[in-house]
């Protein structure tokens, strides 16, 4: 339970009513805001410069995401306040990034632009989109030192004035842990899990991993070695190994990045304004309905407890009940009452959102949790799962790549005690296709795919999941399980 939540709540409820919350939307992300329109406008802007940058380098971009597989950032008024949507009083947090299957949300303090030596919110969102990007353009599992160095690197980014790029700025918030943090043996660096497991804890982690990255993709005399590290791991080389073949002498090594930190300047990667293409940013002034429901829509996004729910569907009630036409607010209503476990008035709200606008797929989605919800409950019969399908099937004609749909169009099958048709196993595999980063779908299609006996299939799916860089619910269980279908594969192997 989140109890800081009501606080957050009352303050910016009041703070609402005078604030003009605008939406700037472009190809990648949605950000809401109720800063000046040229800031919001300029961070926009500096998010697609930032993706083109990453896209550049690795030339690897693919087509836009569908609508709601776009990244969607609040930005809060300061520190305590992105401290009181996720419920911690961990002085440190600057911001925070939750990635899911059609909701990827982001929490940030005001935009004051990334800083040199201040580990910002802007900077953690930078970082949290280098995973994204990563996770999104590649379906390999890396070791930790690679992960979160090529976030570290991607992370110091600066934009100049003539609209080009530079990627690699050191990151001198780092510097306290690097100089007086307990140091990772470069051994237990390069292994595939960084030294997580052991009983050591190592305080230089983040900034040894971006001292090697940055070391490798920057010296002339280390050109060619990242890539060849990667092609060793992707033939199957073990993190060791690739390292030794690729690096060389890893005490060498070792030596070398303690005299690359020593150095006064470190180069950083220019990509020109010529080789950044980006869309428009749209700005819109949101309608002072939804304005008002923002509060109650940042807690629903970011997620709450049982006893938070009850307490936010009070307020989402107040808000709705004065504005019964707007669908954005009653889809935020559907949301806020399933939440708090009430799904009759989920559906209902969700149908007034639908009748109003059939294209609010927020309000599809709600309802279509809710009926769900009271099949398993024993509310409606079991057959009811057909009307749980046809729910997410109508849903996905409001937007055909919505990964949501595709999942529950599968799971109304499985819950029901049914095989899958071909179909749906077909759209949960491009669910994650569309969401790479989600844990929960890729859990599923791996399962799925071990059911089918797609034992190298199911290999290549769970070494994300089991050595993500976001450990979560589903990580311990897919590093067993995918021990497990490796040793089945060696052994049909040797047979």
């Amino acid at each position: 339970m989140r109890v800081l939540a009501l606080v957050f709540l009352m303050f910016i409820v009041g703070a609402t009513a005078q604030a003009e919350w605008l939406e700037a939307s472009s190809d990648h992300f949605v950000i809401y805001s109720d800063q000046k329109e040229k800031s919001v406008t300029d961070f926009a802007a500096r998010l697609e410069r930032f993706h083109a940058a990453m896209a550049w380098v690795y030339k690897q971009e693919k087509a836009k995401p569908s609508p709601s597989n776009r990244v969607t950032i609040f930005v809060v008024s300061d520190r305590a306040q992105v401290r009181e949507v996720v419920g911690t009083n961990n002085r440190y947090l600057a911001g925070i990034y939750i990635p899911r299957a059609g909701g990827s949300v982001a929490v940030i303090p005001k935009l004051k632009g990334a800083s040199k030596s201040d580990l910002t919110g802007e900077t953690v969102l930078y970082h949290e989109y280098a995973h994204h990007f990563m996770q999104t353009n590649t379906h390999r599992a890396y070791p930790r030192w690679f992960v979160e160095g090529f976030a570290e690197f991607f992370a110091g980014v600066r934009f100049k004035p003539d609209g080009s790029v530079g990627l690699g700025a050191p990151p001198y918030y780092r510097a306290m842990e690097l100089s007086y943090g307990r140091p990772v043996p470069i051994r237990r660096l390069l292994d595939f899990d960084g030294g997580v497991g052991s009983k050591q804890s190592y305080d230089s982690f983040y900034g040894q991993s971006w001292v090697l990255f940055h070391y490798l993709q920057m010296t002339p005399e280390r050109a060619g070695q990242l890539p060849k590290y990667s092609q060793l791991l992707a033939t199957g080389r073990s993190a060791l190994d690739a390292a030794e073949a690729a690096f060389g002498d890893l005490d060498r090594l070792n030596r070398d990045m303690e005299a690359y930190l020593r150095r006064r300047n470190v180069n950083i990667l220019m990509v020109g304004q010529s080789s950044l293409s980006i869309g428009p940013v749209a700005v819109r002034k949101l309608r002072p309905a939804e304005a008002q429901m923002m509060p109650v829509i940042i807690e629903s996004k970011v997620g709450v407890g049982a006893e938070e729910a009850k307490r936010l569907v009070v307020e989402a009630r107040k808000i709705a009940a004065r504005h019964p036409d707007d669908p954005t607010v009653q889809a935020a209503l559907a949301e806020a009452e399933f939440d708090a476990g009430n799904d009759d008035a989920a559906i209902d709200a969700a149908d007034r959102a639908v009748a109003i606008d059939p294209q609010q797929i927020n309000a599809h989605l709600q309802k279509g949790y809710a009926l769900a919800r009271k099949v398993q409950s024993g509310a409606l019969p079991k057959e009811s799962w057909k009307d749980v399908r046809s729910q997410f099937v109508r849903a996905n004609k409001v937007e055909n790549d919505h990964p949501i749909p595709l999942v529950w169009f599968y799971l109304g099958y499985t819950k029901q005690g049914e095989l899958p048709t071909k179909n749906a196993i077909d759209g949960l595999e491009w669910a994650l296709e569309l969401a790479p980063f989600d844990a929960s779908t890729r859990w599923l299609v791996a399962q799925q795919m071990i059911a089918d006996e797609r034992f190298g299939d199911a290999v290549q799916t769970l070494a994300p999941l089991a050595y993500s860089p976001h450990p979560g619910e589903h990580t311990d269980r897919a590093l067993e399980l995918l021990q497990s279908v490796q040793t089945r594969l060696e052994a049909a192997g040797a047979e």
